[in-house]
């Protein structure tokens, strides 16, 4: 029997203080380039580029980049931004791992939302709906997602018989039924601070590849008898991945489609 979870967060939300974790390690390795995969341009900045912005336009206070492969072009490209600190994934040891790197540098911050440096088509008014609904429920963790016509690759979202998360499960671990699910993880995340971290150092690795991943810990949580807020706002469109070339072209058109009815060029 687990004991009730304490509070996550302080009683006036305006007081709280937020933090973005951005994953930005990884190599691309199907980019059929040496770039790191997150400092690949679309419609005119790095892909990189649009996640920061995207987050600084929510209102997020404090952001850190983890870099692993090629980190010194990410920092260089990032040296301008004041409100940018730098976490080191030194091996590749998953999203959990990743995140987990990242603790010192997030400091005292109440909110925790963690990102995938290469999702450019991120909104920052979805991430403001995020955060406000994590802050409202007083969730433990809460999840942006998204229904596609096409779920194939991506984590499922689980829910219970009362419409509420269960789980997150990886295409490759669902069952027949699990797979017909076409609510997907987007990996837009929002947790408490002193949660997240407790869990991450808690993760065990993956049976087949030794990595730890972010995905278990939402469902961690669940368990643990914590609330976990699901939040399904995330246009199909956004949910586009960007492995290839082909891909990273056709995101660049939705991306430019988009600044050519905004004139400010502003994440919306």
């Amino acid at each position: 029997m687990h004991a009730s979870p304490e509070p996550t967060h302080v009683t006036n939300p305006s007081d709280q203080v937020s933090a973005a974790v951005i994953l930005a390690a990884g190599k691309g390795t199907r980019m059929g380039s040496d770039l790191p995969k997150v400092m690949h341009e679309v419609a005119g900045k790095s892909m990189l580029d649009w996640v920061v912005d995207a987050a600084e336009a929510a209102g997020v206070q404090r952001i850190v980049l983890v870099v692993g492969y090629g980190q010194e072009l990410v920092r260089d490209a990032m040296s301008t931004r004041d409100n940018v600190a730098f976490a080191e994934q030194v091996e590749q040891l998953g999203t959990g791992h990743a995140t987990l790197c990242a603790e010192s540098a997030v400091g005292d911050a109440d909110d925790v939302l963690v990102l995938a440096g290469d999702g450019p088509l991120i909104r920052a008014s979805v991430l403001r709906q995020l955060i406000a609904s994590h802050r409202q429920s007083s969730a433990a963790a809460s999840l942006a997602t998204a229904r596609i016509d096409d779920p194939t690759g991506y984590g499922r979202i689980v829910r219970d018989s009362d419409g509420q998360f269960s789980e997150i499960v990886e295409q490759k671990n669902g069952s027949a039924d699990q797979l017909q699910i076409c609510e997907v993880n987007p990996s837009y995340y929002c947790f408490g601070r002193h949660v997240l971290f407790e869990a991450l150092h808690g993760l065990r690795p993956d049976a087949t590849g030794g990595e730890y991943y972010l995905t278990d810990v939402p469902g961690i949580l669940k368990g643990q008898g914590h609330h976990v807020e699901l939040l399904d706002e995330v246009p199909q469109e956004d949910v586009l991945s960007i492995n290839t070339i082909e891909q990273l072209s056709r995101v660049d058109d939705i991306l430019r489609s988009r600044l050519s009815s905004n004139a400010t060029g502003a994440p919306s």
